[in-house]
């Protein structure tokens, strides 16, 4: 009778702390791998190796680009600013296994950069989910609401333009 006792509570033991595979976390590989390339992000280190060969990402748009396009994008971008990266304080991570066994990481950041040509300073609430598939980035999106930097490089186009015209009539 011990020994049918001691078994049950043995297996009862046992299933009790057999517990499924991680379904949320703030804390794995994944995650590293999404800081790791904010950081590079940060220090214009345009490293494609966390994405897998077939990334897709998308930023604000359905348009799909390719790892290498996606790094093509922040380069392009870059000459507009004299700083810019995610602030370091304030940054929310969390890593989820979905119902159907695909992993993403979702980050919740903010986005501070300095207008090279006015000096203006941008504060941007930036949304970025990845969705891993054997430790490689396999998909990429991310959204922002960019009105304020649009709104900001279009005036200074439009004084650009005009400082343009002005030379031009002043001949």
């Amino acid at each position: 009778m011990k020994k049918l006792f001691a078994l049950g509570c043995a297996i009862a033991l046992f299933v009790s702390c057999n517990q499924g595979p991680v379904r949320y976390t703030q804390s794995s590989a994944e995650i590293d791998t999404v800081k790791q390339l904010l950081s590079n992000y940060d220090s214009k280190s345009y490293d494609t190796s966390m994405y897998a060969d077939t990334s897709k990402t998308r930023y604000n748009s359905s348009d799909l680009m390719s790892p290498s396009e996606t790094m093509d994008f922040h380069k392009e971008n870059d000459p507009n600013y004299s700083s810019r990266g995610f602030a370091e304080k304030g940054q929310e991570f969390e890593m989820v296994v979905t119902d159907d066994g695909e992993t993403w990481v979702n980050c919740w950041l903010e986005w501070q950069g300095t207008i090279a040509a006015n000096g203006q300073e941008l504060k941007i609430p930036v949304h970025l989910t990845y969705r891993f598939v054997d430790g490689k980035i396999v998909r990429e999106f991310g959204y922002w609401d960019p009105t304020e930097a649009v709104l900001a490089m279009q005036k200074i186009a439009a004084a650009a333009k005009a400082a343009e015209e002005e030379a031009k009539e002043s001949e």
